[in-house]
């Protein structure tokens, strides 16, 4: 028997226009987002939040800053838990894995930011982990890069980090895919 747990990681207002840590196609994503999270509702998921929470000093996702709190696009709900996390992966350090699995959760569902960072690496590790992982990639949002002195934009970015989540990581589908 599966049971899907959709988890929203870090849709965060340093991401949004305004914020210290913009991403081009943040509003996109979390519009996308809060349709992925009305369906899961409507459905009646479990859902997640997953909230980064940098120390002081560091460029963006700061603890109690404006730029640190959920987006009002995706604002959790009374008994909707918010996990905190210090790292890329939603799993390393926090009680996700053990909450999950008190819920009986075989599936993740995931949306947020960042496709190339937090997405990317908590699909990785709730894989290694035996969860069966689906990425709803237009609820998503990456961060432009350089690398090897080639500009890439975020719309690569997301590419490339969901062409190599594709098969043995995750499921890759669209909200539209959800019927959301």
């Amino acid at each position: 028997m599966t049971k899907t747990v959709l988890v929203l990681v870090d849709i965060q207002n340093d991401y949004f226009d305004g914020g210290t840590w913009t991403l081009p196609q943040m509003d996109a994503a979390a519009a996308n987002a809060a349709r992925v999270l009305a369906h899961a509702r409507a459905e009646g998921l479990e859902i997640v939040h997953i909230q980064h929470q940098a120390a002081p000093g560091a460029p963006f996702l700061v603890a109690g800053t404006y730029g640190g709190e959920i987006n009002a696009t995706v604002t959790p709900k009374d008994g909707e838990p918010v996990i905190t996390k210090d790292r890329p992966n939603s799993f390393h350090n926090t009680g996700l894995d053990a909450h999950l699995r008190a819920l009986g959760v075989t599936d993740i569902r995931l949306v947020g930011a960042m496709s190339n960072m937090c997405i990317d690496a908590t699909a990785r590790a709730g894989r290694d982990l035996g969860y069966n992982i689906e990425v709803i990639e237009d609820a998503c949002a990456a961060k432009p890069v350089i690398f090897g002195g080639q500009d890439l934009s975020a719309d690569q970015v997301h590419a490339a980090f969901m062409g190599a989540l594709v098969g043995a990581y995750a499921a890759v589908r669209t909200v539209d895919d959800l019927g959301a």
